[in-house]
């Protein structure tokens, strides 16, 4: 592998390690490079906080003598393209600027608006030589999060559901079921922590009463989403109990009660999913994972809003019942949890 692309990769792996912690910004990781060594690297830990670049300029600060003239002769390594605004904090570009490092290599361009080639721009003109698209799609896909609010103005959407082994989501006598072991629901509540919101139907929870926390797993609980269209659901429901933001979207009442924000739609009937999706987005939340139930999936899967599906297979049979979603996608792989199987599925538009 050429050099540029061990660093970009190095650049990567660091970028990962903000999952769950960065949102509504992107993952990002910088390496800065002097001679053929690593000499400084970081990562966006944490939303408002500093940026790649700035943490991997602090390491080289910190544990180097004569600091100027290795950062004059150093390049920088990251994945996405240094910050040319104001935000939370200072421009990325002007702080390379600064401290007067002669080259970048960018994964990919910033898509949003008040970045989208201003960064490597204002890089350029400073003399400074800037090489953009080194293990680009890979870069892209580290964030596709951000990438598919920014661009499309709706939060990334994972679909998951279990189904039995012959096919189906649920009994039919509103009956709780646990159709998957525990591996994974531990691996469920991961990809809580991972996701900024975690949407559920009113039918899912009257049966299973869920917290939608991340009790078995690691990180901070996600936001929770509900969907009652009446306000039907008992107040003394888990999801109400005011341990996270819950959002509530009905046809009642729009008013915040503590932690619970109930949003009424205009419209009930028509473009649910496109509404929802987009106060979410206002909301600065850039991923959601759907966990039921077999209607709401479905909503979403017909109005073909969705990028990711996660589909478990329990060993148990129904012969009867509410039958699992139906969809099509790409299949990216499947693996095993426990006794279970797992199915990746992405949208192919």
């Amino acid at each position: 592998m050429p050099s540029h692309q061990i660093y970009m990769q190095r650049c990567l792996d660091l970028a990962a390690l903000g999952m769950g912690n960065v949102s509504p910004n992107p993952m990002v990781g910088a390496v800065i490079v002097h001679d053929g060594k690593i000499i400084g690297e970081g990562y966006h830990r944490q939303y408002g906080e500093a940026h790649a670049e700035v943490n991997a300029v602090k390491q080289v600060l910190s544990q180097f003598a004569h600091t100027a003239e290795l950062l004059k002769q150093a390049t920088v390594y990251v994945s996405l393209e240094p910050c040319a605004h104001y935000g939370k904090t200072p421009p990325c570009a002007d702080l390379i600027i600064k401290h007067r490092i002669p080259k970048v290599v960018i994964g990919c361009r910033d898509p949003f608006e008040q970045v989208d080639g201003r960064g490597i721009e204002k890089l350029k003109d400073a003399g400074i030589e800037v090489e953009v698209g080194v293990l680009e799609e890979e870069c892209k896909w580290l964030n596709r999060r951000f990438f598919t609010r920014v661009q499309k103005h709706r939060p990334y959407i994972i679909l998951k559901w279990a189904q039995t082994e012959d096919g189906f989501f649920a009994p039919d006598n509103n009956q709780q079921l646990w159709i998957t072991g525990p591996e994974s629901r531990k691996l469920v509540h991961q990809w809580r922590g991972e996701e900024d919101a975690v949407l559920v139907g009113k039918n899912t929870v009257a049966i299973d009463n869920p917290r939608l926390n991340v009790r078995y797993g690691a990180g901070r609980s996600p936001k929770r989403v509900v969907i009652d269209r009446r306000l039907e659901l008992d107040n003394g429901l888990n999801v109400f109990d005011q341990s996270a933001e819950t959002l509530i979207f009905n046809s009642v009442k729009t008013t915040i009660e503590g932690k619970n924000k109930y949003i009424a739609l205009e419209d009930f009937d028509r473009f649910v999913p496109q509404y929802i999706l987009y106060q979410l987005y206002l909301q600065d939340i850039q991923s959601v994972i759907i966990e039921g139930g077999a209607y709401t999936l479905n909503t979403f899967i017909e109005a073909g809003l969705w990028d990711e599906a996660r589909i478990f297979a329990g060993s148990i049979s129904l012969t009867r019942g509410i039958k699992a979603p139906e969809i099509k996608g790409i299949i990216a792989g499947e693996v095993l949890s426990g006794t279970d199987s797992l199915q990746i599925l992405y949208n192919k538009q």
